[in-house]
């Protein structure tokens, strides 16, 4: 890698970090290639990206940023979950290495706040934005159907009787 890739590298580290809601460090512990694609078509399912960089690069691209903090845990063989939501990446990361013991998640940061590896874990149990929205909607919604419904029950229960009376009367 050439200086001027390197700095490609830098730039575009950090850009995916001004951008991001959360960043999420793990260790790669021997992952084979075909693990490695199915983790890497996870976490871009739940929109986010998983990259491999190299430290010192990170580490450049970190300086100014919010996450600065986690340069302490660049060492070794690691490689950085970054996503705009605050719990997509993580809840990714942490579901596969309930099933692989080779990825170790070794911490991270949302924003300013620096997160140990059980930090992670407690954010990726966190429902996500979508799923938020859609209790929230579900939330605003629910009142409005029992209004709805309370409206009509009168209007249904003297129909019920109207038509108890006229089938009395027709026998």
């Amino acid at each position: 890698m050439d200086r001027s890739q390197k700095a490609d590298s830098v730039a575009s580290l950090n850009a995916s970090f001004a951008e991001a809601g959360v960043v999420v460090v793990t260790r790669n512990l021997g992952l084979t290639v075909a693990q490695s694609t199915v983790l890497r078509g996870k976490v871009r399912d739940a929109g986010a990206t998983y990259k491999v960089a190299k430290n010192r690069l990170a580490k450049l691209a970190i300086q100014d940023t919010d996450y600065a903090g986690i340069g302490e845990f660049l060492t070794g063989p690691t490689a950085l979950a970054v996503s705009a939501d605050p719990v997509a990446a993580a809840k990714a990361v942490v579901d596969f290495a309930k099933t692989n013991d080779k990825l170790e998640i070794v911490g991270g940061s949302m924003g300013a706040q620096v997160l140990n590896a059980e930090g992670i874990k407690a954010l990726a149990s966190m429902p996500s934005l979508d799923e938020l929205r859609a209790k929230v909607i579900g939330l605003v919604q629910a009142p409005a159907t029992k209004v709805a419904q309370l409206a009509t029950a009168p209007a249904a229960k003297l129909a019920r009787v109207f038509g108890a009376y006229a089938a009395k009367d027709a026998a």
